[in-house]
């Protein structure tokens, strides 16, 4: 069930959508289909949103966004490295001209020292080749972190798509 709590900047989001049409795909691991959601709670979201991946394992992020299995084993399935892959990924197997991929650890198990809980990345990728990376470290437990991860990915998409042409 969606909980709308960041639906005034998916309105937002799609007012800028209006404006500079783009249409998106979405690769969420930690989140589960939670960006998902709260995008497609504003009405009129299938003029945008293309496809979503729920990529929870990394398997399923090998399998269907074709992250080469050597760079999770390397770097982790939450880093910077994976981020770009999956957002990539979703480009690919979409027929979006945007994508964003979150990948993180919501807890409140998970974590490690060098990643505690509430590591976040985030990542967007477009036709052009132009990449962002956003890195979070969230606090407030597994509800909050994945609340709040799902609003810097739509704030992300806003300030993104507000620079391109």
């Amino acid at each position: 069930m969606a909980s709308n709590c960041n639906y005034a900047i998916s309105a937002k989001l799609h007012q800028l959508l209006t404006t500079k049409p783009h249409t998106l795909a979405f690769a969420e691991s930690c989140t589960a289909g939670n960006l998902s959601v709260e995008f497609t709670a504003v009405n009129g979201a299938s003029r945008f949103l293309d496809c979503g991946f729920i990529t929870y394992s990394n398997e399923a992020k090998t399998r269907l966004l074709g992250v080469d299995p050597t760079l999770i084993e390397r770097f982790g399935a939450v880093s910077r490295e994976c981020a770009i892959a999956m957002a990539k990924g979703a480009l690919h197997y979409s027929c979006a001209d945007l994508a964003l991929s979150i990948t993180g650890i919501a807890g409140p198990s998970g974590g490690s020292q060098d990643k505690p809980v509430g590591t976040i990345y985030l990542a967007t990728a477009n036709r052009q080749h132009q990449v962002w990376c956003k890195h979070l470290l969230l606090d407030g437990g597994r509800k909050n972190i994945r609340r709040d991860t799902v609003q810097a990915a739509l704030e992300l998409l806003i300030e993104y798509i507000s620079q391109l042409n």
